[in-house]
Protein backbone atom coordinates (compact mmCIF):
# COMPACT_ATOMS: atom_id res chain seq x y z
CA UNK A 1 0.00 0.00 0.00
CA UNK A 2 2.41 2.20 1.11
CA UNK A 3 4.67 1.71 -1.83
CA UNK A 4 1.86 2.39 -4.52
CA UNK A 5 1.30 5.65 -2.42
CA UNK A 6 4.78 6.60 -2.89
CA UNK A 7 4.72 5.26 -6.45
CA UNK A 8 1.72 8.01 -6.93
CA UNK A 9 3.51 10.70 -5.26
CA UNK A 10 6.45 10.44 -7.42
CA UNK A 11 4.63 10.68 -10.27
CA UNK A 12 2.60 13.42 -9.20
CA UNK A 13 5.93 15.12 -8.74
CA UNK A 14 7.08 14.41 -12.85
CA UNK A 15 3.93 15.55 -13.69
CA UNK A 16 3.97 18.70 -12.27
CA UNK A 17 7.38 19.60 -13.10
CA UNK A 18 7.16 18.79 -16.56
CA UNK A 19 4.19 20.78 -17.42
CA UNK A 20 1.12 18.80 -16.78
CA UNK A 21 -1.63 19.07 -14.30
CA UNK A 22 -2.70 16.76 -11.55
CA UNK A 23 -3.42 12.98 -12.74
CA UNK A 24 -6.67 12.20 -12.61
CA UNK A 25 -7.26 8.31 -11.63
CA UNK A 26 -9.82 7.29 -14.08
CA UNK A 27 -10.23 3.33 -13.04
CA UNK A 28 -7.20 1.71 -12.59
CA UNK A 29 -5.27 3.76 -14.46
CA UNK A 30 -4.18 7.23 -14.47
CA UNK A 31 -5.05 9.77 -17.38
CA UNK A 32 -2.74 12.70 -17.03
CA UNK A 33 -4.57 16.06 -18.78
CA UNK A 34 -1.93 17.95 -20.72
CA UNK A 35 -1.47 21.20 -19.13
CA UNK A 36 -0.68 24.46 -22.04
CA UNK A 37 -0.98 26.98 -19.07
CA UNK A 38 2.99 27.48 -19.58
CA UNK A 39 2.06 28.67 -23.18
CA UNK A 40 -0.54 30.72 -22.50
CA UNK A 41 1.24 32.71 -19.86
CA UNK A 42 4.02 33.45 -22.77
CA UNK A 43 1.21 34.63 -25.02
CA UNK A 44 -0.35 37.00 -22.75
CA UNK A 45 2.95 38.25 -21.77
CA UNK A 46 4.01 38.78 -25.44
CA UNK A 47 1.38 38.81 -27.98
CA UNK A 48 -0.67 42.07 -28.19
CA UNK A 49 -4.67 41.75 -28.03
CA UNK A 50 -4.43 42.34 -31.98
CA UNK A 51 -1.99 39.71 -32.85
CA UNK A 52 1.66 42.07 -32.73
CA UNK A 53 4.14 39.45 -31.26
CA UNK A 54 6.79 40.76 -29.37
CA UNK A 55 9.63 37.89 -30.33
CA UNK A 56 12.43 39.61 -28.29
CA UNK A 57 10.60 38.98 -25.93
CA UNK A 58 9.71 35.30 -25.83
CA UNK A 59 13.87 35.47 -26.59
CA UNK A 60 14.10 36.90 -23.48
CA UNK A 61 12.16 34.15 -21.88
CA UNK A 62 13.60 31.14 -24.02
CA UNK A 63 13.95 28.76 -20.93
CA UNK A 64 9.87 29.06 -20.61
CA UNK A 65 9.28 28.38 -23.54
CA UNK A 66 11.71 25.64 -23.73
CA UNK A 67 10.23 24.10 -20.68
CA UNK A 68 6.60 23.80 -22.48
CA UNK A 69 8.21 22.54 -25.95
CA UNK A 70 10.07 20.09 -24.17
CA UNK A 71 6.68 18.28 -22.51
CA UNK A 72 5.12 18.69 -25.83
CA UNK A 73 7.65 16.48 -27.34
CA UNK A 74 7.34 14.21 -24.17
CA UNK A 75 3.78 13.89 -24.30
CA UNK A 76 2.14 10.71 -25.75
CA UNK A 77 -1.18 11.31 -27.35
CA UNK A 78 -2.73 7.63 -27.22
CA UNK A 79 -5.99 7.43 -25.81
CA UNK A 80 -6.74 11.13 -26.32
CA UNK A 81 -9.85 12.62 -27.86
CA UNK A 82 -9.84 14.15 -31.33
CA UNK A 83 -10.72 18.12 -29.54
CA UNK A 84 -7.66 17.29 -27.00
CA UNK A 85 -5.29 16.63 -30.27
CA UNK A 86 -6.35 19.20 -32.03
CA UNK A 87 -5.50 21.63 -29.69
CA UNK A 88 -2.26 19.88 -28.99
CA UNK A 89 -1.07 20.31 -32.23
CA UNK A 90 -2.15 23.70 -32.75
CA UNK A 91 -0.62 25.03 -30.09
CA UNK A 92 2.40 22.95 -30.66
CA UNK A 93 2.95 24.42 -34.12
CA UNK A 94 1.91 27.93 -33.32
CA UNK A 95 4.48 27.63 -30.35
CA UNK A 96 7.46 26.17 -32.42
CA UNK A 97 7.04 28.49 -35.02
CA UNK A 98 7.54 31.84 -32.39
CA UNK A 99 10.21 29.74 -31.43
CA UNK A 100 11.95 29.19 -34.65
CA UNK A 101 11.57 33.01 -35.22
CA UNK A 102 12.89 34.24 -31.90
CA UNK A 103 15.54 31.55 -32.08
CA UNK A 104 16.88 33.67 -35.41
CA UNK A 105 15.66 36.90 -34.62
CA UNK A 106 16.01 39.81 -35.30
CA UNK A 107 14.77 38.47 -38.91
CA UNK A 108 12.52 40.54 -40.96
CA UNK A 109 10.80 37.43 -42.10
CA UNK A 110 10.42 34.04 -41.46
CA UNK A 111 11.24 32.84 -44.73
CA UNK A 112 14.61 34.48 -44.29
CA UNK A 113 15.31 31.69 -41.92
CA UNK A 114 16.64 28.43 -44.28
CA UNK A 115 18.23 25.53 -43.32
CA UNK A 116 20.21 22.53 -45.13
CA UNK A 117 20.39 23.67 -49.16
CA UNK A 118 19.88 19.63 -49.69
CA UNK A 119 16.71 19.59 -48.08
CA UNK A 120 13.81 19.82 -51.19
CA UNK A 121 11.32 22.83 -50.81
CA UNK A 122 7.57 21.91 -49.94
CA UNK A 123 6.03 24.54 -48.46
CA UNK A 124 4.49 27.49 -49.87
CA UNK A 125 6.04 29.88 -51.48
CA UNK A 126 9.23 28.30 -52.18
CA UNK A 127 10.69 28.43 -49.04
CA UNK A 128 12.22 25.75 -46.94
CA UNK A 129 11.94 27.08 -43.06
CA UNK A 130 8.68 24.90 -42.58
CA UNK A 131 10.54 21.56 -43.68
CA UNK A 132 12.79 21.88 -40.87
CA UNK A 133 13.14 19.26 -38.25
CA UNK A 134 11.99 20.96 -35.22
CA UNK A 135 14.28 20.93 -31.64
CA UNK A 136 12.53 17.88 -30.42
CA UNK A 137 10.98 15.02 -31.62
CA UNK A 138 7.31 14.38 -30.40
CA UNK A 139 7.16 11.02 -28.47
CA UNK A 140 9.89 9.66 -30.76
CA UNK A 141 8.47 11.38 -34.62
CA UNK A 142 10.68 13.26 -35.64
CA UNK A 143 8.34 15.86 -37.31
CA UNK A 144 8.76 19.53 -38.86
CA UNK A 145 6.48 22.30 -39.00
CA UNK A 146 4.80 21.52 -42.57
CA UNK A 147 4.41 17.45 -40.99
CA UNK A 148 2.48 19.19 -38.12
CA UNK A 149 0.42 21.23 -40.51
CA UNK A 150 -0.02 17.99 -43.13
CA UNK A 151 0.38 14.76 -41.23
CA UNK A 152 -1.59 15.69 -37.84
CA UNK A 153 -3.63 19.15 -38.25
CA UNK A 154 -5.05 18.51 -41.82
CA UNK A 155 -5.27 14.36 -42.26
CA UNK A 156 -6.65 12.66 -39.32
CA UNK A 157 -7.40 16.11 -37.20
CA UNK A 158 -8.97 18.14 -40.74
CA UNK A 159 -11.17 20.58 -39.99
CA UNK A 160 -10.77 24.08 -42.39
CA UNK A 161 -11.15 26.26 -39.59
CA UNK A 162 -7.66 24.97 -38.66
CA UNK A 163 -6.19 27.35 -40.93
CA UNK A 164 -7.70 30.44 -39.04
CA UNK A 165 -5.72 29.09 -35.96
CA UNK A 166 -2.43 28.65 -36.99
CA UNK A 167 0.39 31.24 -37.46
CA UNK A 168 3.35 31.63 -39.55
CA UNK A 169 4.60 34.66 -37.97
CA UNK A 170 3.52 36.70 -40.99
CA UNK A 171 0.86 39.96 -41.21
CA UNK A 172 -1.09 38.24 -43.74
CA UNK A 173 -1.37 35.63 -41.42
CA UNK A 174 -4.95 34.92 -39.16
CA UNK A 175 -3.71 36.91 -35.76
CA UNK A 176 -1.76 34.58 -32.93
CA UNK A 177 -4.51 34.46 -30.22
CA UNK A 178 -2.95 35.59 -26.85
CA UNK A 179 -4.49 32.61 -25.19
CA UNK A 180 -3.56 28.80 -25.49
CA UNK A 181 -6.21 26.62 -27.55
CA UNK A 182 -7.86 24.10 -25.19
CA UNK A 183 -10.77 21.39 -25.12
CA UNK A 184 -12.87 23.58 -23.75
CA UNK A 185 -12.90 26.54 -25.88
CA UNK A 186 -11.58 25.13 -29.45
CA UNK A 187 -14.93 24.75 -31.14
CA UNK A 188 -15.95 28.20 -29.98
CA UNK A 189 -12.40 29.84 -30.53
CA UNK A 190 -12.17 28.16 -34.32
CA UNK A 191 -15.51 29.90 -34.92
CA UNK A 192 -14.25 33.10 -33.73
CA UNK A 193 -10.90 33.08 -35.56
CA UNK A 194 -12.52 32.33 -38.81
CA UNK A 195 -15.22 34.94 -38.88
CA UNK A 196 -12.50 37.70 -37.92
CA UNK A 197 -10.05 36.75 -40.12
CA UNK A 198 -12.83 36.31 -43.27
CA UNK A 199 -14.10 39.78 -41.89
CA UNK A 200 -10.59 41.23 -41.65
CA UNK A 201 -10.33 44.23 -44.16
CA UNK A 202 -6.72 44.08 -43.73
CA UNK A 203 -6.67 40.53 -44.88
CA UNK A 204 -9.67 40.02 -47.20
CA UNK A 205 -11.80 42.82 -49.10
CA UNK A 206 -15.41 41.50 -49.69
CA UNK A 207 -18.59 42.74 -51.14
CA UNK A 208 -21.76 41.27 -52.59
CA UNK A 209 -20.03 41.51 -56.23
CA UNK A 210 -16.48 41.45 -55.19
CA UNK A 211 -14.21 38.94 -53.21
CA UNK A 212 -10.51 39.71 -53.56
CA UNK A 213 -9.44 37.35 -50.56
CA UNK A 214 -6.42 36.01 -49.33
CA UNK A 215 -3.96 33.25 -50.51
CA UNK A 216 -4.55 30.97 -48.00
CA UNK A 217 -8.03 30.18 -49.73
CA UNK A 218 -5.60 29.45 -52.89
CA UNK A 219 -3.45 27.32 -51.76
CA UNK A 220 -5.89 25.39 -49.39
CA UNK A 221 -8.97 25.81 -51.80
CA UNK A 222 -9.07 22.24 -51.99
CA UNK A 223 -10.00 21.90 -48.17
CA UNK A 224 -12.25 24.57 -48.74
CA UNK A 225 -14.62 23.21 -50.98
CA UNK A 226 -15.38 19.59 -49.85
CA UNK A 227 -18.52 20.90 -49.07
CA UNK A 228 -19.69 23.50 -51.35
CA UNK A 229 -17.99 26.23 -53.19
CA UNK A 230 -15.42 28.81 -51.67
CA UNK A 231 -18.27 31.01 -51.68
CA UNK A 232 -19.98 28.88 -49.87
CA UNK A 233 -17.67 28.38 -47.21
CA UNK A 234 -16.62 32.43 -47.20
CA UNK A 235 -20.82 33.17 -46.46
CA UNK A 236 -20.67 31.15 -43.98
CA UNK A 237 -18.49 33.58 -41.63
CA UNK A 238 -18.75 36.77 -43.59
CA UNK A 239 -21.04 39.46 -42.67
CA UNK A 240 -21.20 40.67 -46.07
CA UNK A 241 -23.04 37.85 -48.46
CA UNK A 242 -21.09 37.06 -51.71
CA UNK A 243 -23.02 36.59 -54.67
CA UNK A 244 -22.87 33.32 -57.10
CA UNK A 245 -20.44 33.26 -59.69
CA UNK A 246 -18.92 36.18 -58.20
CA UNK A 247 -14.86 36.11 -59.67
CA UNK A 248 -12.68 35.44 -57.13
CA UNK A 249 -9.49 36.67 -56.97
CA UNK A 250 -6.30 36.78 -54.65
CA UNK A 251 -4.49 39.19 -52.78
CA UNK A 252 -0.66 38.99 -52.72
CA UNK A 253 0.69 37.39 -49.26
CA UNK A 254 2.63 40.01 -46.93
CA UNK A 255 5.27 37.78 -45.67
CA UNK A 256 6.26 40.68 -43.57
CA UNK A 257 7.15 39.41 -39.54
CA UNK A 258 3.64 40.06 -37.93
CA UNK A 259 5.46 42.37 -34.70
Amino acid sequence: MYRGLSFFLIFLFIAVINGYSAPILKGNSIAVKIDHSLWEQLLKKHVSANGKVDYAGFKSDSKKLDSYLKMLSNTNLSGYSKTEKQAYWINAYNAFTVDLVAKNYPVKSIKDIRNAKSLVAKATGGSQVWIEKLRYSFDGEELSLYNIENKKLLKDLFDPRIHFVINCASYSCPRLLNKAYTTGNLENLMNQMAGEFINDHTKNNITSSSAMISEIFKWYKGQFTRNGSLIDFLNKYSTVKIKPNVEIKFLEYNWALNE
